[in-house]
């Protein structure tokens, strides 16, 4: 739920236009009861006009808001659509859960909705009541539209940084380090009691052929799993359960989705098959799109996108797929160092409860590298750079992820002997495949550099 209203414009916006009523309503009275009690020093720096001054100075406000917060609107809806035409529709999440676009909508909306409410409270001498003009009350509106004129400004200059594709890839590149840090361990970080993070040594467990299908229970993308809850069930149950679906798979409601059987002989009751289904189904969320929130391989998802789209011939931009497999080098590089595969989480005497899949190496390679070899075929940098990555990937990596290097650098040489480059051009591309051989070859003889 967090994570769903922090992707989402509305929130914040909606919260300051609530603080504005409460402040519009508030003051004032606050205003009236303090009128005759304000010091002069002060008096001074507070709005000394008269009714119908309070009041064009409010509506002036309140209506030169409106145009504005228009604006922003309309700014921040062009932005998402160049950021979905010219690099990946998965990039609009990027800017809706930008703090400053959504922080700047509820300054301009909280500012319109104040000065509305005070307005109402201003009161001529030809009133049923006596005049009243609320000066603090007025003041604090000017105040707020003196923080709108700064915000617009610093909307615009934030804007034009982000439209930027550099600062859209430096921005998936953070959630995904994010992402990493939270979800998965170091190799050598040994799994503890109860939620183990990372798996035991040895293959992962496979399903016997008589246990319980376990379906989706909603259609969507698998956006997260509940962990706790599924130990939990199972543990009451005493048995073992898989989700052979990871984060960021599609699921469709009433197929499989991973299987459940006892852990010694027994079989279940119906009642225990019961309780497992609906754990699983309840423990496992879907939604309308992937997230970043347990999903490791959706920021490389985002980067080959991005190189995808700029090697498309309507953008023909060569350089921009050659920075984000820079990106997706370094995630990569990092995501070898941690414990990748299946998650085991564990009871309290340290047996295998539950079972989740996640990416491997070689998984998270092919979707790196995959669209940009095919794509980007015909062009020489590109090629070079990814005979790069796999050179960066084979000296920080173990020689267990020596395997996919190996395959992805064969689908390179391939894909380079199969075009018509010059011979310059060869050659080099040759020495940078030669480099890649050559670091494997080492990283296998010694080990990756301490």
């Amino acid at each position: 739920m967090r994570d769903t209203l922090r992707a989402q414009l509305w929130p914040l916006p909606t919260l300051g236009v609530v603080l504005a009523v409460v402040a519009g309503v508030g003051l004032p009275r606050l205003d009236e009861q303090l009128q005759h009690d304000i010091p002069p020093w002060l008096s001074d720096y507070l709005f000394s006009g008269n009714a119908d001054a309070a009041r064009s100075v409010l509506g002036a406000i309140a209506g030169s808001l409106v145009t504005v917060t228009a604006l922003t609107f309309s700014l921040t809806v062009l932005t998402l659509q160049l950021a979905s035409s010219q690099f990946s529709p998965r990039l609009l999440r990027t800017f809706t859960a930008d703090r400053y676009v959504q922080t700047t909508l509820a300054l301009f909306l909280a500012t319109f909705t104040y000065a509305l409410t005070v307005l109402r409270t201003v009161r001529t001498g030809q009133d049923e009541r006596s005049g009243f003009v609320p000066h603090v009350s007025v003041t604090v509106a000017f105040l707020l539209t003196l923080a709108s004129v700064l915000g617009l400004v610093l909307f615009l200059s934030h804007l034009a940084r982000e439209i930027r594709v550099e600062t859209m890839m430096s921005s998936v590149h953070s959630a995904a380090d994010r992402t990493i840090q939270r979800l998965l361990p170091h190799r050598e970080d040994a799994p503890h009691r109860g939620l183990a993070a990372g798996a035991h040594q040895g293959a992962p467990h496979r399903p016997p052929p008589n246990a319980l299908t376990l379906t989706a229970g909603a259609s969507g993308f698998l956006t997260s799993v509940d962990e706790k809850a599924l130990l939990q069930a199972t543990v009451a149950a005493d048995a073992i359960l898989l989700i052979d679906r990871h984060p960021g798979s599609s699921l469709i409601a009433g197929t499989p989705m991973g299987a459940a059987w006892p852990r010694t002989s027994e079989r279940f009751t119906p009642e225990t098959r019961a309780r497992l289904t609906e754990a699983a189904a309840e423990g496992v969320t879907t939604g309308p799109e992937r997230t970043d929130h347990q999903d490791i391989a959706f920021s490389l998802r985002q980067l080959t996108d991005i190189a995808a789209k700029a090697l498309s011939p309507g953008v023909n931009d060569p350089t921009t797929a050659v920075h984000a497999l820079s990106h997706s080098s370094a995630l990569l590089c990092e995501l070898a160092q941690r414990r990748l595969g299946p998650h085991l989480l564990l009871d309290n005497d340290q047996q295998v409860r539950v079972v989740l899949q996640r990416p491997n190496l070689e998984e998270l390679l092919d979707l790196a590298l995959t669209q940009p070899m095919r794509y980007g075929a015909a062009e020489p940098a590109v090629l070079a750079r990814i005979a790069m990555l796999l050179r960066e990937l084979a000296w920080t990596s173990t020689p267990a992820h020596q395997s996919p290097v190996h395959s992805a650098l064969t689908r390179l040489r391939a894909t380079i002997d199969a075009q018509d480059f010059h011979p310059t051009e060869r050659l080099q591309l040759t020495e940078l495949t030669r480099l890649v051989g050559q670091a494997l070859a080492e990283q296998q003889a010694h080990g990756p550099p301490l």
